[in-house]
């Protein structure tokens, strides 16, 4: 967010409000509702079927000279996913000035965009906390089945991109009707174009409908369909079996 700043130092403070705020659920376990989380904070949900985003927060007066209150107002969508992250993106907005000051760093001396980016970044942190999800990923070998189904709030993209903040050293590709869409991964340098191997668990999964893997003495690959009936993705994770990544290629 500045150069100052460490990406370790910029992901602790995005972890410790995150981890405030879920702490205001009484026996918050995942899933983590969004909608309930903002209840637990003082702010109303309403929907408006008006608004263009999906949501958006507003300080609404209060009834007979009461003090305003926040609300998060929300367009309906059939998609669960889409609301929750609606309602979890706006709480990151309420709280995002929280994250500034532990960073101390002033909001108006930050990059364009650095208020939008602590936001989604909060946002992820509220549907898939950092002590849970990083354990449970361990556990499971970060399947990313499996932990869907303990996060059933968070989108399956949204729980593929956060396996970026955690070790091992990985890459997430992400094919929307036969098309790379998304490819990151969380280590320095330039991460390559889809390997071999990559490829080639992406369309046995593309092809078939199921999860694919494939491995060599570098990586290992993992690939997942997302599949609907007008919609095929895949998404694919590559993790390195070691620190030392001169020999991709």
């Amino acid at each position: 967010m500045l150069p100052e700043l460490t990406p370790e130092e910029f992901s602790a403070a995005l972890d410790s409000v995150a981890g405030e705020v879920v702490a205001t659920l009484p026996d918050a376990t995942p899933p983590i509702d969004a909608v309930e989380l903002a209840r637990s904070l003082g702010l109303a949900v309403a929907w408006d079927d008006r608004q263009q985003g999906r949501g958006r927060i507003v300080r609404l007066r209060g009834f007979a000279g009461t003090l305003a209150h926040g609300s998060i107002l929300l367009r309906p969508d059939p998609r669960q996913e889409r609301l929750q992250w609606a309602v979890a993106h706006e709480i990151g907005e309420s709280c995002a000035c929280q994250v500034f000051q532990q960073l101390r760093v002033d909001p108006r001396e930050a990059p364009a965009g650095a208020r939008e980016l602590v936001a989604n970044q909060l946002a992820g942190r509220l549907l898939l906390p950092q002590p849970w999800f990083g354990a449970h990923g361990r556990d499971c070998g970060w399947d990313l089945f499996e932990l869907k189904t303990r996060y059933q709030t968070a989108s399956h993209e949204l729980i593929a991109r956060r396996m970026l903040d955690f070790a091992p050293p990985v890459a997430i590709t992400i094919f929307d009707h036969a098309r790379r869409a998304f490819r990151r991964g969380n280590m320095p340098g330039r991460l390559p174009p889809p390997l071999p191997l990559e490829l080639s668990a992406w369309q046995e999964a593309h092809q078939n409908g199921r999860p694919a893997t494939a491995s060599n003495h570098l990586y290992s690959v993992r690939a997942w369909p997302v599949h609907e009936p007008e919609w095929k993705r895949e998404i694919v994770r590559t993790a390195w079996h070691a620190e030392d990544l001169g020999d991709i290629g």
